[in-house]
């Protein structure tokens, strides 16, 4: 029986792989430390390791995981930007789960519009204090609104549809816009010019860290909400509280902070936070953090569980690795697992 290490893991992770380890033949060892060079030593007694969105598998910690035996991670999420995987090619194979929910994230990001839109959270904490004004708790009408949606992966496209639903006019940017569909494209600038609301649900890259910045801020509409469930560096949170303060950006709906690895998932309600700029973020009304929980749903933890278990019994049985990536496949889109290989 394979001895799994997993890192930075909460109760909600042992509800669905606890569920299923016995059907994968696994014996699961749950560390609620983040992986990181001090703590990757703990894995020399165990045949892989798993690890979610805020652990650091940078260049000591893959080399501290290699000298320890491992040559498999499973990433537990879609997102790897912590991976530094030219360092990891030919030492540690890395898999990951490409989709668990897209509904998950989705409804999310149309949750934290509507709560952000119709001052729910302002209203629901005046109730408890047997406040009823209405004062200040105006919205607008979400029907005929301008909505851009920077990515349509699979996130992103069932957003759009969500959207419509609203009677929202939706425009779009990629990178690699998909083809035969009805998603109306428009340039990046022109996204920027002409939304009302934006929401990201790009990877984050060296070409979109930062793509939300004090520059193209200046290029946006005045009030403009903006959601942002996807990443925490594709926004300049320091530019983004300033464009608050400003009232340029009437409203900030944020599942993710560029740098939540020290605080999200953690309870910090008796503690000082020492980041200025996320303090300053939370004391604003109109603005709502929620700490990475957009896939936070039932189907979704189910899913993760599952393709994760999955991608680790097809390791250890030598079959093909579907959901293994790269830095090959990164950089140059191919690899040797284009030919139903290993990406080494």
């Amino acid at each position: 029986m394979k001895k799994i290490a997993f890192f930075d893991t909460k109760p909600y992770d042992k509800i669905y792989f606890d569920k299923f380890k016995d059907e994968f033949g696994f014996e699961i060892k749950y560390f609620e430390s983040k992986l990181n060079p001090d703590t990757a030593y703990i894995a020399g007694k165990y045949d892989a390791v798993c690890a979610f969105v805020n652990d650091d598998l940078g260049k000591d910690t893959v080399n501290e995981l290699y000298d320890n035996g491992i040559n498999i991670v499973a990433m537990r999420c879609a997102g790897y930007n912590n991976v530094d995987f030219k360092e990891a090619y030919g030492k540690v194979h890395v898999v990951r789960v490409p989709a668990y929910s897209p509904y998950a994230v989705a409804e999310h990001t149309m949750a934290l519009l509507l709560c952000l839109n119709r001052k729910i959270h302002r209203a629901f904490n005046r109730t408890r204090e047997y406040n009823f004004s209405l004062n200040s708790l105006i919205g607008f009408d979400l029907n005929q609104k301008t909505i851009g949606v920077v990515g349509t992966g699979k996130i992103g496209r069932t957003f759009i549809n969500i959207c419509k639903g609203f009677g929202l006019n939706v425009i779009a940017y990629d990178a690699f816009p998909q083809k035969n569909t009805d998603i109306n494209y428009v340039t990046l600038d022109e996204l920027f010019e002409k939304s009302d609301i934006i929401s990201l649900h790009c990877p984050l890259t060296k070409e979109t860290h930062h793509m939300i910045n004090e520059k193209t801020i200046e290029k946006m509409k005045k009030g403009v909400y903006i959601l942002n469930t996807s990443r925490g560096s594709l926004i300049d949170s320091e530019a983004l509280l300033n464009a608050l303060k400003s009232k340029k950006i009437g409203a900030a709906g944020l599942d993710v902070y560029e740098e939540e690895t020290e605080f999200f998932y953690e309870d910090f309600s008796y503690k000082i936070i020492n980041d200025d700029i996320l303090s300053g973020l939370i004391a604003m009304p109109n603005v709502i953090i929620t700490s990475h929980q957009a896939f936070l749903t039932h189907e979704a933890l189910k899913n993760i569980a599952y393709v994760t278990l999955s991608n680790l019994s097809r390791y250890f049985n030598n079959e093909f690795l579907e959901n293994e990536i790269c830095y090959k496949c990164q950089k140059y889109g191919k690899c040797d697992r284009e030919k139903e290989k290993r990406c080494f």
